[in-house]
């Protein structure tokens, strides 16, 4: 879900203040006392794809000027076509231009992000299996890409550390096995915290099978091990969720979720969306 404005104002001021600089010297150039008209500005899709951060945008004009008026004419999560409108934009003319570069581009990576998330989404949508993002982020942005990626018909996974206990093949290298592990996990986390292990060969499956987890990562197997893997873990517990992770692709997925897997975990939604193209045009 969108975050609360209480938490995103502070990152939207900062890099607003980071384009702004000591001041927008183009603007204040064209209304240097500071008596800028009031006048309007439209957004256009130049691609199709699918529109997230409309919202956030208006926030980041609002906190140039309050009195912006957003009106959003496309809606988050809504597919749009190249040359549709999408936004009027209703302000100081100073405002509109300060504003500019900052909210588009925000709705413009958001929405390359929500657009290939639902590529991945609808490759799967004949299966059960959910897709889930992951923590390879932007510094500064995960809160912002994960919305788009939960906007695109992804499920997020961890926001960050102190969400849930992951053991990955560095943790497990770090104490020498899964066992050990997760039980020193156990004993220094809230019961209600869940714990995943990440496996990566059949071995590690049946070490993790025994240690009643809540959720088995199946990490860069090739189909066949992985349908093995899903054998036993189904046999042995009903209740422990499977999830399969690392070179998914919008070539492969498909057939990892006819494994009959519960996640397919990727960062691909993230590392290799483009952005999705958005003109402002002021209207005199």
């Amino acid at each position: 879900m969108l975050p609360p404005f209480i938490v995103l104002d502070p990152i939207l001021e900062e890099w607003l203040r980071e384009d702004i600089g000591r001041g927008d010297r183009s603007t204040n150039g064209l209304f240097p006392d500071g008596n800028a008209p009031i006048g309007k500005a439209v957004w256009i899709a130049k691609a199709d794809g699918v529109i997230a951060g409309l919202p956030i945008a208006a926030r980041v004009f609002q906190l140039l000027d309050r009195s912006v008026n957003f009106v959003a004419i496309a809606q988050d999560g809504k597919p749009v076509k190249s040359g549709e409108l999408i936004a009027e934009i209703t302000g100081s003319l100073a405002t509109l231009l300060m504003g500019e570069r900052v909210a588009l581009n925000l709705v413009m990576r958001l929405s390359g992000i929500a657009s290939t998330t639902a590529e991945y989404v609808k490759a799967i949508a004949s299966s059960q299996t959910r897709l889930v993002d992951t923590r390879k982020t932007i510094p500064g942005m995960r809160l912002l890409e994960k919305y788009a990626t939960f906007i695109g018909g992804a499920i997020n996974h961890r926001y960050g550390l102190d969400d849930a206990v992951m053991l990955k093949d560095n943790h497990i290298a770090a104490v020498g096995g899964i066992t050990d592990a997760v039980q020193r996990v156990r004993g220094n986390i809230p019961f209600t915290t869940s714990i995943e292990v990440e496996t990566e060969s059949i071995v590690q499956v049946k070490e993790a099978m025994q240690l009643n987890l809540d959720v088995i990562m199946l990490d860069n197997m090739p189909l066949s091990m992985m349908r093995e893997a899903i054998a036993l873990i189904r046999q042995h517990s009903q209740h422990t969720k499977i999830e399969a992770s690392g070179n998914i692709t919008l070539t492969t997925i498909a057939q990892v979720a006819e494994l009959g897997v519960d996640y397919i975990s990727t960062s691909a939604m993230v590392t290799r969306s483009p952005w999705l193209d958005i003109s402002m045009r002021i209207k005199t």
